[in-house]
């Protein structure tokens, strides 16, 4: 890879009421540290990320107990009621030209898929995010749940993250969306961006549900980011 360096923004300001826990899903318990922890230290690992910006709720007041919340190339940002909020008042913050922008919830990111992402934005000059290919069969339902039709899932993918774009792009991208915007992608898609599709790992998932902490952990015990 070239020397070209990013800066990373981590949204961090949602509650995560779909686990049903009293504190944010991000501060849920992941082997020996909690889960945003862990995100960070894949973000940290890799020599080519000079800074973080970590956009948080106004009334964190778990962040600053993390060892990550101290490492210098950490800053913070208060986030909003919506992702782009968040992901918009981070761009305020950004020393680089290329950002990643990466969930709080994402804790088994490989340094493999980083480069894959990083390398073709580097050859390329252009906005990629990791995904994966959709596998299963797909349903359409209506509001009761009541199959509608099945999905062609040829060509289909899951949108993972990071999301690696020009800062400049992404800013306006956010600021002129209209509609809801879940993903990064789904901004820049709008302005009739370009944005590639690099396969990554199926092992960096999101954590959602009571159940994916299991599952996370297991990941990273088989990268070796959990002792005993």
């Amino acid at each position: 890879m070239s020397n070209r360096l990013f800066s990373a923004i981590v949204p961090a300001a949602g509650i995560g009421s779909r686990m049903g826990q009293s504190i944010p899903k991000q501060y849920l318990s992941l082997g020996d540290q909690c889960i945003l922890a862990h995100t960070l230290d894949a973000l940290l690992a890799h020599p080519a990320i000079t800074q973080i910006v970590v956009a948080l709720n106004p009334q964190d007041a778990d962040f600053a107990t993390l060892p990550q919340s101290h490492d210098p190339r950490v800053v913070t940002t208060t986030g909003g009621a919506e992702r782009a909020d968040s992901v918009l008042a981070g761009l305020q913050l950004v020393s680089q030209d290329w950002v990643l922008v990466h969930d709080a919830a994402r804790p088994c990111l490989t340094r493999h898929d980083l480069d894959k992402l990083m390398t073709h934005a580097q050859q390329n000059e252009q906005g990629a995010i990791l995904a994966t290919p959709v596998r299963d069969t797909m349903k359409r339902a209506n509001e009761q749940q009541q199959i509608l039709h099945t999905e062609e899932r040829q060509h289909l993918w899951h949108a993972l993250t990071p999301q690696l774009f020009p800062r400049q792009a992404l800013l306006q991208a956010l600021q002129e969306a209209q509609g809801p915007i879940t993903d990064e992608a789904s901004a820049m898609e709008q302005t009739g961006y370009p944005v590639k599709l690099i396969q990554g790992c199926a092992s960096n998932i999101k954590v959602t549900q009571a159940e994916d902490l299991a599952l996370a952990e297991f990941y990273l015990r088989q990268q070796h980011r959990i002792t005993e």
